[in-house]
């Protein structure tokens, strides 16, 4: 009797629901509130086991970063262009824009964002052209003249009445943006210009840097220039990846041929033992 009056005591005190001046009470507490140390997070809590207040309020202020440490979101940075396996970009391609949508802040974004994070390759430059012809050759012109689709001249012969777009859509081959730095292109495609609208939600951080190089590649080609993994003559910025990327590609592809040779000598031999 002693025991079960005792266990009902303590189920009722344990159950006490709060009230205008009661807390009430918590069961397992430790389960809602977290004892263990949180980096940056100052929640003191009078059952954790880190020592006092003024001890945990120490041990939550922030840290000076490690050394070399890259801050997450950066547009471009001289540090990034060693190697692309040093780009940190998330699955949906989203990485913060420090600029704002003023001229002040893309002449600012003009001056500041140089390098191209992305080396050039011969990859990247096929999927910037893929990308570039679906989003940008239609004004801007499959050669980067700005001669596109929207603005192109009628002709009455064929019933054509020309393009509609009511302005001349920039002309990337004019030595003002060959000249231009990477920044001015990527803060037109993140927040448009004119009457471009923005392609920030149809091209990921990577694919507008990939259509940036494709566009100085269109540059190069217009100069007779070269603009590749392998040399770029068109300006000091852009850096090629080098031979090692080409190679690596190769022994890939060979790979590739070699497996698919040996799948259609082994398919011609079980064809040929089905016979016997």
């Amino acid at each position: 009797m002693v025991l079960v009056i005792a266990v009902m005591l303590i189920s009722i005190n344990a159950c006490q629901q709060p009230s205008n001046v009661d807390t009430g009470s918590e069961y397992m507490p430790d389960m809602a509130h977290s004892i263990a140390y949180e980096a940056n997070t100052y929640a003191y809590y009078y059952n954790n086991t880190w020592g006092s207040k003024e001890d945990y309020y120490e041990m939550a202020q922030p840290r000076v970063p490690v050394k070399g440490t890259i801050a997450r979101g950066a547009a471009s940075s001289t540090a990034m262009t060693a190697s692309n396996n040093e780009i940190s970009v998330p699955a949906n391609g989203a990485v913060p824009y420090y600029y704002g949508n003023t001229e002040e802040e893309r002449t600012r974004a003009s001056n500041e964002l140089i390098n191209n994070p992305y080396k050039i390759t011969d990859a990247g430059l096929a999927q910037g052209k893929e990308l570039y012809d679906i989003f940008c050759g239609i004004c801007h012109g499959a050669a980067g003249d700005g001669g596109g689709y929207l603005v192109r001249d009628a002709n009455p012969a064929a019933g054509d009445e020309g393009g509609k777009y009511p302005v001349q859509p920039a002309n990337f081959l004019l030595e003002e943006f060959v000249a231009a730095s990477n920044g001015r292109y990527y803060h037109a495609i993140e927040y448009g210009k004119n009457l471009m609208g923005s392609y920030k939600d149809k091209l990921s951080y990577e694919e507008r840097w990939q259509v940036i190089h494709y566009i100085r590649s269109l540059q190069a080609k217009n100069l007779k220039l070269k603009y590749s993994q392998l040399e770029n003559t068109l300006n000091s910025v852009d850096i090629p990846a080098g031979e090692h990327i080409a190679d690596a590609i190769m022994e890939t592809h060979d790979a590739h041929e070699s497996d698919h040779a040996e799948g259609t000598d082994h398919e011609s031999e079980g064809n040929h033992n089905g016979d016997h």
